[in-house]
């Protein structure tokens, strides 16, 4: 049985060659998550959607990244840290069911697994500012087991707004 970890790295590697080939959708689905994820349906489902919603949310998430990470343009950012922080971005806005702190701490360990030596510490500063600037808005929009943790977001709102 494979994990959810398992299947946000699948979808990396999936964003991460769907950008350098400017492959066909499908055919990156098909290849680096369905067949990988054949024998667990629901984690095969859960990285499918993942990898289709972070594809449709990508200028979105790229507008955010970008205020968030202080002198990147995008385009400059490491591809496989800009993969992790659209999808971890991508979480943020629209899996309601999936604790920010889980979406924040997935991000960091994959970038450290596949990135540079400083790639977790440049997506924790990133994706820690993107959610508290998302909570500030009101538009990290959490329910059920999304909310767990919530409180102390809420207290990290409050103290940096307090600075």
């Amino acid at each position: 049985m494979s994990t959810r970890r398992e299947a946000r790295e699948h979808v990396m590697k999936a964003l991460y060659a769907h950008e350098q080939a400017d492959e066909n959708a499908d055919h990156v689905v098909h290849t680096l998550i369905r067949i990988p994820l054949e024998d667990d349906p629901s984690t095969r489902d859960f990285a499918e959607r993942l990898f289709r919603r972070t594809l449709d949310t990508t200028a979105e998430a790229d507008k955010i990244i970008e205020k968030h990470a202080k002198n990147w343009a995008i385009h400059r950012i490491a591809v496989i840290d800009r993969c992790l922080l659209r999808m971890a971005t991508t979480e943020l806005l629209k899996f309601e069911e999936i604790p920010p702190k889980v979406s924040v701490d997935e991000a960091i360990d994959i970038a450290k697994k596949y990135s540079t030596p400083r790639s977790g510490t440049f997506i924790n500063g990133v994706i820690d500012a993107i959610l508290l600037d998302l909570h500030e808005q009101g538009r990290l929009n959490k329910s059920g087991r999304g909310l767990i943790g919530m409180d102390s977001i809420r207290e990290r709102a409050e103290s940096s707004s307090d600075s």
